[in-house]
């Protein structure tokens, strides 16, 4: 019999199957480590990752005693993933408490896993062929425009920085629309000019096309991929290919890019580094902001964190020397950051637009955007919250539009006459009349981005009577494709006088007319349960506000104007003096007095089931037989509580806080729980069933 060779092979295995390490297989030859292989998992062929481990010599193909089965065919035509990522894929899996094979899987391209070794072939040689056709574009690389004494100052600090350091992480704190994209681009260029790849993250795919742009004006000639959930299965294996085989010189992607296999790494930018978006809600729970600093060491590659408003955890290590910080403190051209003007609604005994005080906006503001638009200028009116109205309301018997699989309301959409819920997304017509006692006369409460795009229109006009041009930007009006390129080049063409959205519209876009911006109803953020919630509302604002004088002929003269019940807040001072070093202080010494991150590590054990008390009674149950161990490393447990939306779908959710003075001592208590929670969800019997549960490590909320 021909000797076999066992490899370890990493495979994404079913959750709840407990499998985190790799499985052996047999194979006929020695594999390297990262090699796509296909080999049977139960009844299924599926696809897997050879893994580093001894290769052992075998004596039958397949092992009578263990059982051992054989690869079936290894992807050979494809270069094997590098030893580097093999071990960012470690390290994520420990750190996040996940199966090596379900990370390692399910950051590689779904596509890729349908190929066999010819079709993989066939697919590389199409992509040299296509790579190797020289660009018919005439268009020259663009210049690079000069920089002024700031940047000079940065860019210097950052090349002497990667002198001394083999690896630098940076965090470049500058205001907005101080340069930093062209501090990005610099630094780029001097990666590429070294033979190395480079790699751009940005939070959301509306922010992609627009930096890439800019990468690709600059960078003519050279071969620029995307990668993010907005490309089809067979864009998303294009790009992954041209990374892996070295053929893309710059990959621009959100938070699955920071698993891009590049063989050539030497640069890594995460463009508002602060953002949520980079962390990961569902399977693994990671974080790529953090993965990318720990991929810059892995690779010998600088890390460059840029944002106006730096996470607190960043800034932490910044002050605690781990991170080199560099400061961008004053706009391009010394153009003046807008003037932070606060209107008070407790004063406000008038207001416009119908409704009560809260539903309403102010007449000062409403003036200023008339004086906007009287001298051909734009406004941005800013508000988290889409839909017409937050909840229907019956003013004769209580009833609200709650809805019926959710603890959550639905929300009014006043376009299409619709109850929808943004949780579980039931939707439903609006009733006629209200469903409890039959009045007629049921009224929306609150207020939404469609709701203020209609006050707006009735309260404003342009100097010659005609309507003022207004556009929606949000999650409902920009569902179609290329409806957002649509809406933003007609911003950037002067076609619309007020541009009214969420979040979407106050980061990362450079909208040159806008002299005005106004954030209409902030204050829900400054007294949440969550206390990442004030961070969250400041950076916020403060990226909204950099939306506005832009254009350095325009700045002296743009403001921000924010609707508040509560003025004197500290928060809104900071906010008034564009001031982030005394806000961020601030907040970290209450995180200090309180315990809270980043002076201790936080994780959630999240569980799902068909009823509250079976939820309640695992977390329960896994905490009790823990307890012993908890207070012996230092962990605390707290008693399971509801998520802020208890119930979603018809499934109720609870969750337990994990908490830790110590960062190793939290991973060893959570990777020595694991077995006692797989071993608990198995012997739970068929009315306290658990649906899923999940550990969440560093959790953005809690």
């Amino acid at each position: 019999m021909p000797e076999s060779i066992r490899l370890q092979v990493a495979v994404d295995a079913p959750a709840h199957t407990a499998l985190r390490v790799p499985l052996t297989y047999l194979g006929e030859s020695p594999l390297p480590p990262g090699t796509l292989v296909r080999v049977p998992l139960g009844a299924r062929e599926v696809t897997g990752v050879v893994w580093a481990g001894e290769a052992e010599a075998g004596e039958a193909v397949v092992d009578p005693v263990l059982g051992l089965k054989p690869l079936q065919h290894a992807l050979t035509s494809l270069p094997p993933l590098s030893a580097a990522w093999c071990r960012l894929v470690d390290f994520t899996a420990a750190y996040y408490q996940r199966g090596i094979g379900e990370v390692a899987l399910s950051v590689l391209p779904p596509e890729l896993r349908k190929l066999d070794d010819t079709q993989v072939r066939q697919r590389i040689g199409r992509l040299h062929k296509a790579l190797s056709v020289p660009q018919t574009t005439s268009a020259p690389t663009a210049t690079p425009p000069e920089l002024d004494a700031a940047q000079t100052r940065v860019l210097a600090e950052l090349a002497e920085a990667q002198r001394s350091a083999a690896a630098p992480t940076v965090l470049l704190h500058g205001v907005t629309g101080s340069g930093k994209t062209e501090i990005y681009l610099r630094a780029a260029a001097e990666a590429l000019a070294q033979g190395r790849q480079v790699l751009v993250l940005v939070p959301e795919i509306n922010l992609t096309p627009q930096l890439e742009a800019r990468f690709a004006e600059r960078f003519a000639g050279r071969h620029i991929v995307a990668m993010h959930s907005g490309l089809t299965p067979a864009q998303r294996l294009r790009s992954w290919l041209a990374a892996h085989l070295g053929l893309a010189d710059l990959v621009l992607g959100t938070r699955l890019a920071v698993f891009a296999s590049m063989p050539r790494l030497g640069l890594i930018v995460v463009d508002e580094e602060h953002d949520p978006s980079y962390k990961q809600q569902e399977g693994a729970r990671y974080s790529a902001r953090d993965l990318a600093v720990y991929r810059g060491k892995l690779e010998g590659a600088t890390v460059l964190l840029g944002s106006a408003t730096p996470s607190l955890e960043s800034w932490q290590r910044a002050d605690e020397g781990r991170y080199l910080r560099l400061s961008l403190s004053a706009r391009i051209g010394g153009g003046a950051l807008p003037a932070v003007r606060l209107v008070d609604m407790n004063a406000q005994t008038k207001v416009k637009g119908g409704g009560s005080v809260s539903t309403a906006l102010s007449p000062p503001l409403v003036a200023a955007l008339q004086q906007r638009i009287a001298r051909g200028e734009q406004s941005l009116v800013f508000l988290n919250r889409r839909g017409y109205a937050p909840v229907l309301h019956c003013g004769d018997c209580g009833w609200k539009s709650g809805c019926p699989h959710c603890s959550a309301w639905r929300v009014f959409h006043k376009l299409d006459r619709t109850l929808r819920c943004h949780h579980c997304g039931y939707t439903e017509r609006v009733p006629r009349a209200c469903p409890d006692c039959g009045n007629l006369d049921i009224q929306p409460i609150g207020r939404g981005t469609e709701r203020l795009e209609e006050q707006l229109a009735e309260l404003l006009t342009q100097p010659d009577g005609r309507p003022v041009r207004i556009a929606r930007i949000d999650a409902d009006s920009t569902r179609g494709k290329g409806v957002l390129e649509a809406q933003l080049g007609a911003v950037h063409a002067g076609e619309v006088d007020v541009l009214v959205g969420t979040q979407m519209i106050t980061k990362g876009h450079d909208f040159r007319r806008i002299t005005l911006v106004a954030a209409v109803n902030p204050d829900s953020s400054l007294f949440s349960s969550d206390f990442r919630a004030p961070e969250r509302l400041f950076a916020l604002l403060m990226q909204a506000a950099g939306r506005a004088g832009r254009d350095a002929a325009q700045a002296a003269a743009s403001e921000m104007w924010v609707q508040t019940w509560h003025p004197q807040h500290a928060l809104y001072a900071a906010l008034c003096r564009h001031d982030f070093n005394a806000f961020a202080e601030s907040q970290l010494a209450e995180r200090r007095m309180a315990g809270l991150p980043p002076h201790t590590h936080l994780a959630l054990l999240r569980a799902e089931a068909r009823s509250t008390d079976a939820a309640r009674g695992f977390l329960q149950a896994v905490a009790d037989a823990a307890e012993a161990d908890a207070e012996r490393v230092g962990v605390t447990l707290y008693p399971p509580v509801p998520t802020p939306i208890a119930r979603v779908a018809n499934v109720e959710r609870m969750q337990m806080l994990v908490e830790s003075t110590s960062r190793q001592g939290l991973q060893r208590f959570l990777a020595d729980w694991l077995p006692a929670l797989h071993a608990r969800r198995r012997a739970c019997v068929a009315d306290q069933r658990i649906l899923r549960w999940a550990i969440d490590v560093d959790p953005l909320a809690i």
